[in-house]
């Protein structure tokens, strides 16, 4: 699907990477822009986007988004929390989400479906992980729901005629970010320069990749895939630790604190230790990423100094 001269639907577009990518689409498409702004910012939408303020998880909500004269839906909305304190409530909202926005796209007459899934449907998969390892075992709630997801994805794409293209994002790091490594060293070497608390033995060592990267790499595969369900990893080939990235923002901040450790090889429950997703299969299609993890980190850093 040429992404030009359409009118898009973009859930979760105050978010981080919502908020980037209807920047972009607005070059060459109208946009409407859905968030309940549970996780995102109201003052993130681009004011040419037409906003619309809602609860995805009621039918409702999802109605007044969608409707039919809407030419795709790209959907990122969802409750992101690996480590979430209700479990029940983060899977029930996000697989109600996407089954409502899924029927009602079905039911307007909508046949072309984007989402963002998770490097963590994998679980503690060997690396470097391809889109066609078995069995995907995630070991967090969050990491199920999106599984849950892709699996209606599947129905829709193969029962009801959709073309859907879902993405399992490695970690995704640039302006916007919050609640992440990043900003949380960032924050907390400016309430103490001198010590910095890393979660885990600082080993955890994954795959990060800038969000204009990631949304070059969704861009490449919506126009060129065409199969009823195209499932792509998107990440970069490098990985990083995250003793590293303390490493890369002290040096940005101009600091040289102590680093305390709170110990074990997970920084939370649900933490996949090692993660690299596999991008051959996105590099076939025609799209190589060129930054490292490094690099994506180092940029991050940079945006994320300057606005927090």
């Amino acid at each position: 699907m040429e992404l030009a001269g359409k009118r898009l639907l973009v859930t979760g577009g105050a978010g981080t990477i919502g908020s980037h990518l209807a920047e972009r689409l607005l070059d060459a498409n109208d946009v409407i822009v859905a968030d309940d702004l549970s996780n995102g910012r109201r003052e993130w939408v681009p004011d040419s986007a037409e906003f619309v303020e809602r609860d995805l998880t009621d039918p409702e909500g999802v109605e007044a988004a969608l409707t039919g004269d809407v030419d795709a839906v790209i959907h990122l909305a969802a409750a992101k929390l690996v480590d979430t304190d209700s479990p029940r409530k983060q899977f029930e909202d996000n697989t109600a989400m996407t089954y409502n926005l899924l029927e009602r796209a079905r039911e307007v007459g909508v046949d072309r479906f984007a989402f963002t899934s998770s490097s963590t449907v994998y679980g503690e998969a060997p690396s470097p992980t391809p889109e066609d390892y078995a069995p995907l075992e995630p070991i967090s709630v969050y990491g199920a729901s999106k599984l849950a997801d892709e699996h209606l994805l599947s129905v829709y794409a193969h029962t009801h005629g959709m073309r859907v293209w879902n993405f399992r994002f490695a970690n995704i790091v640039g302006s916007r970010l919050r609640g992440a490594v990043v900003p949380d060293f960032i924050e907390k070497l400016r309430e103490d320069p001198d010590t910095l608390t890393i979660l885990g033995d600082g080993r955890q060592e994954k795959s990060y990749m800038h969000v204009e990267d990631c949304l070059d790499a969704m861009e490449h595969v919506i126009r060129n895939a065409d199969a009823p369900l195209n499932t792509y990893n998107v990440g970069t080939r490098t990985t990083t630790s995250v003793t590293r990235i303390a490493d890369v923002v002290s040096e940005e901040m101009g600091l040289d604190p102590d680093y305390e450790y709170t110990g074990g090889e997970r920084g939370w429950t649900g933490d996949i230790p090692r993660m690299r997703l596999s991008v051959e299969k996105l590099a076939a299609l025609g799209w190589t990423p060129e930054n490292s993890s490094d690099d994506a980190v180092r940029r991050a850093t940079r945006e994320l100094v300057e606005e927090i």
